[in-house]
């Protein structure tokens, strides 16, 4: 994933990270129909479970660094070991159930991300307090996060 400063456009930062999770969810309405193959892409392997794993990682990460940094606080320092590994876990099928799970995960983050970021003002969202990224580039960067489900596609398709 880039390290690059954000592009951002007009639209709300929640829609942005809403119309993420709806791409997401709608592959991954496909993925029963997986067929046990890891799907190499670049340098990496991506399964189903890897590709939801890592989304909600992403959503969590940057969620706790804007929470820190709004009550003063340093964000903890992140160990993910992101997409570099394919755990054994990965590669279990990926039933109806676990979509139904991926759908209670996914849609309620992207319920606390909306929350979240239509509480700050426009000066909060530009202006963020702390290092980094404005808290609506963190939003347009999460949008990155759909290079996981991209990866495994459509299985059908």
């Amino acid at each position: 994933m880039a390290e690059e400063t954000p592009a951002t456009d007009d639209r709300p930062p929640s829609q942005v990270v809403n119309e993420m999770v709806d791409h997401v969810l709608r592959l991954a309405a496909t993925w029963p129909a997986w067929d046990g193959t890891p799907r190499a892409i670049d340098d990496r392997t991506y399964t189903p479970h890897k590709a939801i794993r890592r989304v909600v990682d992403h959503l969590v990460d940057h969620l706790a660094e804007i929470e820190a940094r709004l009550a003063g606080v340093g964000p903890i320092p992140d160990h993910w070991h992101a997409s570099s590994f394919t755990d054994p876990a990965d590669l279990a099928p990926f039933t109806q159930k676990d979509l139904d799970e991926a759908r209670s995960r996914l849609t309620r983050l992207a319920q606390i991300w909306t929350v979240r970021l239509d509480a700050l003002s426009p000066d909060q969202l530009d202006h963020s307090p702390g290092d980094g990224w404005t808290f609506r580039q963190i939003a347009f960067h999460l949008t990155e996060s759909a290079y996981y489900a991209d990866a495994v596609g459509d299985p059908s398709a």
